[in-house]
């Protein structure tokens, strides 16, 4: 019988694998490969067959990994010979998960690409932690920002959110705490609530809440250090 290849792009959710989606869910269950990132919990796996290869392609700060190229090429290859290749990803495959990035190299190949969205850490761990991302008279509208550009260099578009009255999710931020902090200080919000949370919707879960102009302190006292990081509140 001939292979079919097929890619599916798998929004794992934030965290709790019972927080991905039931389409997430049917994907990895039809899946003959799962290539799987740091952020999806490993839990996910018993939902693929026996038979399903399971690969880890994650990428960890400071920690060797696989180079992006290197995992789509996993992929087309992984489809042609095996069939069925789920990518499952943290959060949303297009949240800063380069998703849409791996779809133009799928497609190149005339392979069948499905999309699955997830639950965005974005929403969902501060939604664990009851932040709301907006609510009525106090917060119109909500930034998502990645701290940490691909060239390494601190995101200005951190300067533009936090110069605004909306409420701020920031990404991938612990190893840029002291550029954001910055950002904060010098459109005078450093009295501003901020809450840090690592690990969200896990039972490992922690979180912290102080001010801006305390956090650094804070988070150094509890042992914070570079791993699943979401910031929240003003800095939310």
């Amino acid at each position: 019988m001939s292979i079919k290849p097929k890619i599916s792009l798998v929004g794992a959710g934030p965290g709790d694998p019972d927080l991905i989606t039931v389409k997430g869910l049917k994907a990895l269950e039809s899946a003959d490969v799962v290539l799987y990132d740091a952020l999806a919990n490993e839990a996910l796996l018993e939902h693929a067959p026996s038979h399903a290869l399971k690969i880890f392609v994650g990428k960890r700060s400071g920690k060797p990994s696989i180079r992006q190229d290197s995992i789509e090429s996993m992929m087309v290859n992984l489809a042609f010979e095996k069939g069925h290749v789920v990518r499952l990803k943290g959060g949303d495959p297009y949240v800063f998960g380069r998703g849409h990035e791996e779809l133009e190299y799928i497609s190149a190949f005339g392979i069948e690409v499905a999309v699955v969205p997830g639950i965005s850490s974005a929403i969902a761990v501060p939604a664990s932690q009851n932040i709301p991302v907006t609510r009525r008279d106090i917060s119109e509208s909500f930034w998502v920002v990645t701290a940490t550009t691909k060239h390494g260099s601190l995101s200005e578009d951190i300067k533009l959110a936090a110069a605004s009255s909306a409420t701020v999710v920031i990404l991938m931020g612990l190893k840029k705490i002291r550029d954001i902090v910055i950002a904060f200080q010098e459109v005078g919000k450093g009295n501003q609530p901020v809450m840090v949370v690592q690990n969200g919707t896990l039972p490992n879960e922690r979180c912290v809440i102080s001010s801006i102009n305390e956090i650094e302190n804070v988070i150094v006292q509890q042992g914070y250090r570079h791993t699943r990081y979401h910031c929240s509140g003003e800095c939310c």
